[in-house]
């Protein structure tokens, strides 16, 4: 029996996938459990407007991921921190301070999305990576200052 899996099954198929499989197995196990369903004209129609959906959804979150990573690439952000005699600081910044300083500036980011290359150890400016998006990253300038 063929059947188009809408989740998915561990060495079996992936979601959206159209695979042959015992009959048994298919109506006991994988349509019962609401893992897939039989391969006929209506499901496939739906399948692909789930498709163009999921296609249309994508590529909204990629345009608003372009102008937010515009708009974080303006941003300069300033850390005050206390410093040696020969400017390095005591510590460092880390990404959850970044993702303080990011939301006070009105942006929700996580600090999973941040990465801090090299650690922010020493005063002037300094580049951070910010995932926004599959393959869209945002460079923001940090500066630390005493």
């Amino acid at each position: 029996m063929k059947v188009i899996f809408t989740k998915d099954v561990k060495k079996q198929g992936k979601k959206g996938e159209i695979k042959e499989v015992k009959d048994g197995y298919a109506q006991n196990y994988l349509i019962k459990n609401g893992y897939a369903v039989p391969v006929n004209e209506k499901n496939l129609n739906e399948m692909k407007h789930e498709k163009i959906k999921a296609e249309k959804e994508d590529n909204k979150n990629k345009a608003d991921a372009e102008v937010l990573k515009q708009r974080l690439e303006n941003e300069v952000l300033e850390f005050k921190v206390n410093a040696s005699a020969d400017d390095r600081i005591f510590g460092s910044i880390s990404s959850k301070q970044i993702k303080e300083a990011l939301f006070d500036k009105g942006y929700n980011i996580d600090k999973k999305q941040i990465e801090v290359i090299n650690g922010i150890t020493s005063l002037g400016y300094h580049t951070v990576k910010i995932n926004l998006y599959a393959s869209i990253y945002a460079n923001v300038k940090i500066h630390v200052v005493k």
